[in-house]
């Protein structure tokens, strides 16, 4: 593709990198078939291809408005169309770029802000947990939406003894909501983890990956979470104490797995991020070679299950094959359903911010799984398992969880 660039971009690093990208793009259409958005709404301006020509107009000088906007908005950020594109094209980074712009020159309606603002504040803070169980208390006279964010409670269960004595030790991440919404899915990764000889720990002064403000237009306080991160676990790798970061929430690991990315331009913890994002494991990606083992421990094989790949795990980080290999081996018996490629609607705080059209993807993406008569669905992240439960009688679970609940602890 040709660009113009007008100076302020030609001459910044944003558009140094912004121009590079689109030159890679030959507007081939690829990407339409598989844009979640686009198969929706059926408009160009909403598939990858019209969102790249709406940030090369921004670059060559064209002024965004409240419509451009709302077309980056509705994108789910789900990476498909890198999976799709033969040219490689960095469609995320470029995203990523069009939103900070856009976010410079477009104000927000004041519910938009409102809202945005508030999810930020409420995931991130410590009062998070309380509120959530309040909100857990009072749930059946909850209205439908609010209800449907709110998942039954599951029993965390007991913890091993003494993780300290194992001699191969690994880092579990201080997730901002995962811990109040599904202890046990961090429980049961913790007694895995134990039963192959393997300890874990939550380091203090950790906390979220940075995901919740870099998507909600706070990308400068997702750096400095980003930073506190990097300097809580850093010193830990170096010293050789813990050989890996263990991630059982594969939106947190796709932003992780970017740290390096995000803070290219940050002269003092470019490398350190670098340090940080070459330690960090999905936690099927991190048992895949312990699966003999793992299996050597299971009392029986789980049920029938249906897996959904989220888009973090499949397109950000290229690890679907990895995880579904893995639960091939400890016997799950997996079910094929059609369109698994595509976003279930969750995609962070999009179930939130673009109701409707989450809505929608989470039931088409439901009623392909109910074909296969699954008696589970597993997935890898906590953000889609919370939103197809919203919308199905089938349990809806971490497949650690169900890995857990089958092994022979002794």
């Amino acid at each position: 593709m040709q660009t113009n660039l007008v100076d302020w971009a030609r001459d910044s690093d944003l558009g140094k990198e912004a121009d590079e990208i689109l030159r890679r793009c030959v507007h081939c259409g690829f990407c339409l078939a598989t844009c979640p958005t686009y198969q929706i709404l059926g408009d160009e301006l909403d598939s990858p291809r019209g969102r790249i020509y709406e940030i090369k107009q921004i670059l060559e000088g064209v002024k965004p408005t409240y419509v451009t906007q709302q077309h980056l908005d509705r994108c789910l950020t789900c990476r498909n169309c890198e999976t799709t594109c033969p040219s490689g094209v960095k469609y995320g980074e470029l995203v990523d770029i069009g939103r900070q712009l856009v976010s410079e020159q477009v104000s927000r309606t004041p519910g938009q802000r409102a809202l945005r603002y508030t999810l930020r504040h409420m995931l991130n803070s410590s009062w998070f947990a309380p509120l959530y169980r309040v909100g857990r208390l009072v749930r059946p006279v909850l209205p439908e939406v609010l209800k449907s964010k709110i998942p039954q409670a599951r029993p965390a269960g007991a913890l091993p003894h003494d993780l300290a004595h194992h001699a191969r030790q690994v880092i579990m991440l201080s997730n901002c909501v995962q811990p109040a919404m599904m202890p046990s899915i961090d429980a049961a990764t913790i007694r895995v983890l134990d039963a192959v000889g393997v300890g874990s720990r939550f380091v203090a002064r950790s906390g979220c990956c940075g995901a919740i403000n870099f998507h909600l237009d706070a990308q400068e306080a997702a750096r400095d979470q980003m930073r506190a991160n990097i300097d809580a676990w850093l010193p830990l790798l170096d010293s050789g104490e813990v050989e890996a970061i263990v991630i059982n929430a594969s939106g947190c690991g796709g932003m992780i797995k970017e740290y390096a990315q995000h803070l290219r331009h940050d002269p003092v913890y470019a490398q350190r991020a670098a340090r940080v994002v070459a330690a960090v494991k999905d936690v099927g990606e991190f048992l895949a070679p312990l699966a003999p083992q793992i299996k050597a421990k299971m009392r029986r094989a789980p049920g029938r299950t249906a897996f959904h790949p989220p888009c973090t795990l499949q397109h950000w980080q290229g690890l679907r094959a990895v995880n579904e290999r893995l639960l091939t081996d400890l016997g799950f018996d997996l079910q094929l359903f059609t369109d698994s490629h595509l976003c279930c609607g969750s995609a962070g705080t999009y179930s939130i911010t673009q109701p409707v059209l989450s809505k929608e993807l989470r039931n088409r993406k439901l009623q392909a799984i109910q074909e296969t008569l699954p008696t589970t669905i597993v997935s890898s992240n906590i953000g889609c398992i919370t939103h197809l439960q919203s919308g199905t009688q089938t349990p809806v679970r971490h497949w650690i969880e169900v890995l857990d609940e089958v092994m022979a602890y002794e």
